[in-house]
């Protein structure tokens, strides 16, 4: 790790003792006020802080007035932390299927994580028409989320005190026969949207915890893990030139180029080898974070998914490692007067902080920004704005020109090889709606970006696309569910830009990625695909899946072109609620000419077991 990583490493460590022993002094809560959104109480439960003595939707539940056990949850002013819940969790399928069947109607689809709180509190608003629905489907995912969630419900009318332990232990083995894809800039990648983990052909593997803290409205969440990947030959240095010359770059390396290397060796999005055998700890999230009137403002390693999409967000995903950044993030739905009456409730997430693996500019940094309306309970549409800029060599990090980059909205090409660059903008626009008459039944979104346009609204042409369908249920076939995505980075008004468009800048020529990988959608530059999935779910919090994707790049971009197919099963079960088993297989079969002669063939197996051991 670097040094910045040991001493952030070293902070962490450091709250977290300091937050295992923490005053447990309690605050009663605030009272409500008139004209604010206040959720209905939470499940009751006894003394013994035991799921099974909550009540579920299949049984009677006693209104506030009939039982003095009962705890009720407050508007976004409770002065409560909660720590966001990881994108990779069985919770996401769950409580989107849970919107899809009609209920979490104040769900915001475009705007993950959620953190454990704001997720109890959407359950808590959706109960009634949960209970009154009579859907078995629902009540059981309902079941399951209220069992995770079980150490967020207060028992009494006592505030929640300090949470904290160890919230899970995992380990993964992965195996892969045959030649992966690994990048995700140029070729595609054999994994994605797995947090940029490190992989090669033979046998990779990872072992990790999770631990949190919430006290008052402190929380504090951390998540690291060792990662272990095999040695691989990687690209031969004419090879890495050839994909360099793509983005516009020079290439330069350590073993005599004779191009200057002004700013460190070849960038992290092309797999120069020999890649050596990585065995290291990583962190995955790290977050400290402090709540007031329902916003979670942070700093550290976090999540962010921005988009209503499964397979992919156009602006932020977990395909790349998480940043560092600042971040104030409104994780409770907020009424403004007047304003709410058209648009509906709303939500914000905004965060700041820096890239790696750039070779030029190198370190830069960027700016993401995203407002989201849900005008009624069945549509959503949000805006999210995405720049990047400076970076050693180029512009100075500072707060003037971070100022000239978040109020920049004109087109000013001319200054982009200048000190007054406002950086590489890209613009997003995403909505949902659940079908009138079949609500129930079917939602459709799509998520849309741009780059260097004010919005894909103003400019469709220039826009890209990735748009869904989700049927919920399946008609006589209550456990199944469908869902399917087709994607596109090649705008029609022009589809030849060679791959200097989306996810590329001219000036920014390392693009839309952290150490290698884009951090939007896993399709890339260029390229057109698809993905599909079917569930069966034996229970809330169980399934079976087979998944479907497809990718091509024109010969325009890469030559040749490519042409990517993978199919995968996957099972998820538990044993007792705190041992979850994920076992999932992958065949690949992929052509890029350019690379390796030939339709390659790879095979990916891989179990992960998860341990809950419970908080306190």
């Amino acid at each position: 790790m670097s040094t910045c990583s040991r001493k952030f490493t070293i902070k962490i460590a450091l709250f977290a003792a300091l937050f295992t022993t923490i005053c447990r002094a309690q605050t009663a809560p605030a009272p409500p006020q008139d004209g604010t959104f206040q959720p209905p109480v939470a499940p009751p439960f006894n003394t013994t802080n035991t799921f099974q003595s909550a009540v579920s939707p299949h049984q009677e539940q006693p209104s506030v007035s009939d039982s003095g056990a009962l705890y009720s949850l407050q508007d976004s002013s409770e002065p409560s932390g909660s720590v966001y819940i990881p994108l990779d969790s069985w919770i996401y399928p769950a409580v989107l299927r849970l919107y899809g069947l009609g209920y979490m109607d104040q769900l915001f689809l475009g705007l993950r994580p959620y953190t454990r709180l704001s997720l109890l509190h959407a359950l808590n608003s959706a109960r009634t028409t949960i209970t009154e629905g009579k859907n078995d489907e629902a009540e059981g995912i309902f079941d399951a989320l209220l069992r995770y969630l079980e150490p967020e419900i207060v028992s009494g009318l006592s505030d929640r005190g300090a949470l904290y332990g160890v919230d899970s232990v995992y380990v993964r083995a992965l195996n892969i026969t045959g030649l992966p894809l690994r990048d995700s800039y140029h070729l595609g990648s054999t994994l994605a949207n797995d947090y940029g983990r490190p992989y090669q052909n033979g046998i990779n593997g990872i072992a990790g915890f999770s631990t949190l803290a919430e006290s008052g409205r402190l929380s504090l969440y951390v998540r690291g893990e060792y990662q272990h990947a095999r040695a691989a030959n990687g690209y031969s240095q004419a090879f890495a030139a050839q994909m360099m010359s793509l983005d516009r770059e020079p290439f330069c390396n350590t073993s005599g180029s004779p191009l200057p290397c002004a700013y460190g060796p070849i960038p992290a999005t092309t797999p120069l080898g020999p890649i050596a055998q990585l065995d290291n700890f990583h962190l995955v999230e790290a977050n400290l974070s402090y709540h007031v009137f329902g916003q979670e403002i942070s700093f550290g390693k976090g999540d962010s998914w921005l988009g209503p999409g499964m397979g992919g967000g156009m602006a932020w995903s977990n395909n790349a490692e998480d940043i560092y950044a600042f971040r104030v993030n409104r994780v409770e739905p907020l009424r403004i007067p007047g304003l709410s009456r058209f648009l509906g409730p709303m939500r914000y997430d905004f965060y700041v902080g820096s890239l790696k693996g750039h070779s030029y500019p190198r370190d830069p940094w960027v700016h993401a920004e995203k407002v989201s309306f849900h005008p009624t309970r069945d549509f959503e549409f949000g805006f999210e704005r995405t720049v990047i800029w400076g970076g050693q060599g180029h512009e100075p990090i500072n707060i003037k020109s971070f100022l000239h980059s978040m109020f920049s909205l004109n087109d000013s090409s001319d200054l982009r090889a200048s000190n007054n660059d406002p950086g590489a903008r890209y613009a997003s626009f995403d909505m949902s709606y659940r079908i009138p008459g079949l609500r129930n039944w079917l939602t459709f979104y799509t998520d849309s970006t741009c780059h260097n346009d004010v919005s894909p609204i103003s400019a469709p042409r220039r826009a890209a696309y990735r748009p869904g369908l989700y049927l919920s249920h399946v008609p006589g076939l209550p456990k199944f569910d469908l869902r399917a995505e087709a994607v596109s980075t090649n705008p029609s008004v022009r589809p030849d830009y060679v791959g200097t468009f989306y996810y590329w800048d001219s000036i920014q020529t390392d693009g839309y990625t952290n150490k290698g990988n884009i951090m939007g959608d896993w399709i890339g530059r260029e390229a057109k695909g698809g993905q599909a999935w079917l569930t069966w779910h034996f229970s809330g919090d169980q399934f079976f899946q087979v998944a479907y994707l497809r990718k091509k790049i024109p010969t325009s971009f890469i030559p040749g072109g490519t042409t990517q197919n993978q199919f995968r099963t996957e099972a998820l079960f538990n044993l007792r609620h705190h041992l979850q088993i994920d076992v999932w297989a992958q065949f690949e079969g992929w052509k890029a000419p350019i690379y390796q002669s030939g339709l390659q063939q790879d095979t990916t197996a891989a179990l992960q077991v998860t341990w809950h051991p419970g908080l306190h």
